[in-house]
């Protein structure tokens, strides 16, 4: 990476990610990060590394720039990227041990649960499950001398419920652990959750921070470089849950329009999400952004620049009228997935089953970055005539 040439004045983050931290490669001028497909790094004659890289299983120059990046997005010591958002989440929980216990959130992303009941609670590490947008039920869940992770996501898939980062944090460190939050709804353009205190940030970077779903990728950042960081670096390496330099290099692509992106796509949201609050064909509109929401005045204090572009809407006539509006839509696309430049539409007790605790009666919406008229017309006559 170029030496920064702003001569110590702090940049703007959207400048930092689409300069991709004013990168300049001072050897041939390219304003664009080069591809290391290299896989081994040779040693000089005295069998010292010539690079300080060794393999690529543990780092290489392409994911470097990558996490580099998000790192200094997120206000954070270090950032990891892995071959996917869940081998991210995997390597937080395969940190526990036997005997330990974590508190995380009864609403959230299908597979992190899936993995969880799976994978973790059968290695003999205990989860409670509680209501993450209410403090008090996390601070009754924590096990003082027990407890070493609360997780949390926010806003959580698919109800789009918010958790205080601050508090959470605060009932964390009082009962000995730490806090890890699933922050790739809001990614760092709206949240950056180490400034609320937490430890760990997870992203599906599959997800907003590539943005054009044609990278499969994870990341963490922690807050501090500390022997925890340690342990998810050698897990990464022994685990070999690392991605192809190709794909870093379309993350990094995709990071350089985030903020952009994010903006629209938040902006887009709050536009459909007042014209159909209220609506007779929709019993909720579920998004933080609306002054009624519950978790409103939480994100409004701990978003800035909007509220993320993923909303959902609860229809009045249940699982058979969320069918029907999917199969009618023309502009958004019935595929599962976030983030992206594409809006895309899906009913998620569906694509749950058989044990899903997602509403029926809920679909889920990613916006992407079309004309917000165009997505409202579509929602609008996908409905169909009110009851």
């Amino acid at each position: 990476m170029a030496a920064d040439r702003t001569a110590g004045r702090a940049l703007d983050p959207a400048t930092l990610a689409a300069q991709a931290q004013h990168f300049v490669d001072p050897a041939t001028g390219s304003v664009v990060p080069a591809i290391d497909v290299s896989t081994t790094y040779a040693r000089d004659r005295d069998y010292a590394l010539v690079g300080g890289l060794s393999y690529s299983r543990d780092d290489n120059p392409t994911y470097l720039q990558a996490e580099s990046l998000l790192a200094r997005l997120e206000g954070g010591a270090g950032a990891k990227l892995f071959a996917s958002g869940m081998a991210a989440i995997s390597a937080v929980f395969q940190t526990l041990r036997p005997g330990d216990h974590a508190v995380v959130p009864r609403g959230q992303y299908f597979g992190t649960l899936k993995m969880l009941r799976q994978t973790i609670e059968p290695m003999g590490v205990a989860v409670t499950y509680v209501d993450a947008s209410d403090i008090d039920a996390i601070a009754a869940a924590v096990r003082p001398g027990e407890t070493r992770l609360v997780y949390v996501e926010t806003p959580a898939n698919p109800t789009w419920a918010v958790t205080d980062i601050a508090a959470a944090a605060e009932v964390a460190h009082r009962a000995g652990a730490i806090l890890a939050v699933d922050s790739t709804v809001a990614t760092p353009v709206l949240s950056r959750p180490i400034e609320h205190g937490a430890n760990l940030v997870v992203h599906s970077a599959t997800k907003y921070l590539n943005g054009h779903s044609d990278v499969l990728a994870g990341a963490i950042v922690t807050a501090a470089d500390d022997e925890r960081w340690e342990q998810i670096g050698l897990q990464r390496a022994l685990n070999g849950a690392v991605l192809g330099p190709f794909e870093a290099f379309l993350l990094l692509r995709g990071m350089r329009t985030l903020f952009l992106r994010v903006e629209r796509a938040s902006a887009t949201a709050m536009a459909i999400a007042h014209r159909f609050d209220g609506d007779q064909r929709v019993r909720q509109v579920c998004y933080p952004g609306l002054a009624a929401f519950p978790g409103h005045a939480v994100a409004a204090r701990q978003m800035t620049g909007g509220f993320g572009g993923m909303l959902s809407l609860r229809l009045a006539g249940g699982r058979d009228a969320c069918l029907a509006m999917l199969s009618k839509v023309e502009v958004f696309t019935r595929a599962t997935s976030l983030g992206g430049v594409e809006s895309l539409i899906e009913h998620r007790w569906t694509i749950e089953q058989p044990h899903s605790d997602v509403p029926e009666d809920l679909v889920r919406l990613s916006i992407g970055i079309e004309a917000a008229g165009d997505l409202i017309a579509d929602l609008d006559r996908a409905l169909g005539p009110g009851p």
